[in-house]
């Protein structure tokens, strides 16, 4: 091929690619510029029914290309509005309802609602728990220990009582009792949006932040420092119970979502406090970390006494709920890891072999016995802080080797043994593996 073929070929290349970037140019250009939203005005009146409302949002430009927004109440207490603008009112009152432009441009209307003609339902067991409630947030165990009671109407005697304890500073964790109060009252708030029941949860809330240690550690009762109540509890998943709720306060899950967000900052750092002092509290025996007992000194952190047959020890029990706790730590240190990784091989070092227990009679009365059981495993209550044998107490105080050993009364009325440590086999092999251990 000659020169002049050579430059001819090439100038036609050049022409066309030149064509092409040409039509890429103009067809950027011909691409319409975005118009953002700069007026938001939202329609709508007043309620004066009590019944939801449809709310719409008029824009301007006419012209603007994104036409969608975002909507939101200045006070969920009083009203809460859908994705798609339907205003559903939960109390009287006034309500400011704001849209906001989602093109970016963060434009936003507002407008003022009256609400008035609301009625609110209630719940029988949540009303009994407002009577029940002390005047600092909290809850007593009794009357009502097992919550049953909470299910019928109070009679004269007991509302009187209640009504005449208000003051009283018997209030408690033990027993689920304040968490188990606060749950049900959110829930009931979540069927009747009755004011009075989140009042009573939130304050329920506020005694719970008041009650935690500076350590991290929450007491059995509170303010009430008698016997071993003072003492960071464990024992019955107390404790356990209180972060779990702290938790799905911070989550905003189970209910929970109607407390006021700025609680779930409050309750992530009480969360995080009691993690710290789970973590100072683990016990350590011969260098090596193993569990927890049902209690704790408030100050040293050993492990304590509690009523005279639960003696210092560490508990296969109460461990579990423990590291099912540090378990729900989204993204846990090298610290909480360990920890977890450590129990868990203390609860595989403490497994029983080969026994189980069986309800029996002894001279007309209830009693438990220990049996062989091949091919079974359970664990004890208590294990020895030196020896990390199982031991057994009763109301004596003095620990026994067997189960045998202490009196009828005690055998038949406490849980010396039982399957706790394998309910949470599972969870632990979930966590590992989304951790990548």
């Amino acid at each position: 091929m000659n020169k002049f073929l050579k430059f001819s070929s090439l100038f036609m290349v050049l022409l066309v690619m030149a064509s092409c970037s040409s039509d890429d140019d103009e067809t950027k250009e011909e691409k319409p510029a975005e118009v953002l939203v700069t007026n938001i005005t939202i329609i709508g009146n007043d309620i004066t029914d009590g019944k939801p409302i449809n709310l719409s949002a008029d824009l301007a430009p006419s012209d603007a290309t994104n036409t969608n927004v975002n909507w939101s109440v200045s006070d969920k207490k009083i009203a809460e509005v859908s994705l798609s603008g339907v205003l559903t009112p939960r109390d009287n009152g006034e309500v400011t309802v704001i849209a906001t432009a989602k093109d970016g441009s963060d434009v936003t209307g507002e407008l003022v609602i009256k609400i008035s003609g609301v009625t609110h339902g209630t719940v029988l067991k949540a009303e009994n728990m407002l009577l029940w409630q002390r005047s600092n947030g909290g809850w007593p165990k009794e009357p009502h220990n097992d919550f049953s009671g909470y299910n019928r109407e109070q009679t004269a005697a007991e509302k009187a009582q209640a009504i005449s304890e208000k003051e009283n500073t018997d209030t408690t964790i033990d027993n689920d009792h304040t968490i188990g109060e606060i749950r049900t009252l959110l829930e009931a708030y979540k069927q009747t949006f009755n004011p009075a029941y989140l009042n009573a949860a939130e304050n329920g809330l506020k005694y719970l932040f008041e009650a935690q240690y500076d350590n991290g550690g929450w007491p059995q009762y509170y303010p009430d420092r008698s016997g071993y109540r003072y003492q960071i509890t464990f024992n019955d998943n107390a404790m356990a119970n209180v972060m779990e709720l702290m938790w799905d306060i911070y989550k905003g899950e189970n209910d929970t979502e109607n407390f006021d967000e700025s609680y779930r900052a409050s309750a992530k750092t009480a969360f995080d406090k009691g993690i710290e002092v789970i973590l100072k509290t683990q016990i350590t025996v011969n260098g090596v970390k193993t569990a927890w007992c049902a209690q704790h000194h408030d100050v040293t952190l050993q492990p304590a006494k509690a009523r005279s047959y639960e003696l210092p020890s560490i508990s296969g029990s109460e461990s579990v709920g423990v590291v099912r706790t540090l378990m729900l730590v989204e993204s846990p240190s090298s610290e909480i890891k360990q920890a977890v990784q450590d129990a868990m091989q203390w609860f595989e070092d403490a497994k029983l072999y080969d026994i189980d227990t069986k309800k029996t009679t002894t001279n007309g009365q209830a009693d438990v016995v220990v049996v062989s059981s091949p091919g079974n495993i359970i664990w004890a209550r208590f294990y020895d802080l030196q020896t990390n044998e199982p031991f057994f107490c009763g109301r004596d105080g003095i620990k026994k080797k067997t189960l045998a050993e202490i009196e009828q009364e005690r055998r038949a009325g406490y849980a010396w043994y039982g399957n706790w440590p394998s309910k949470i086999e599972t969870e632990y092999k979930n966590w590992k593996s989304k951790l990548g251990i």
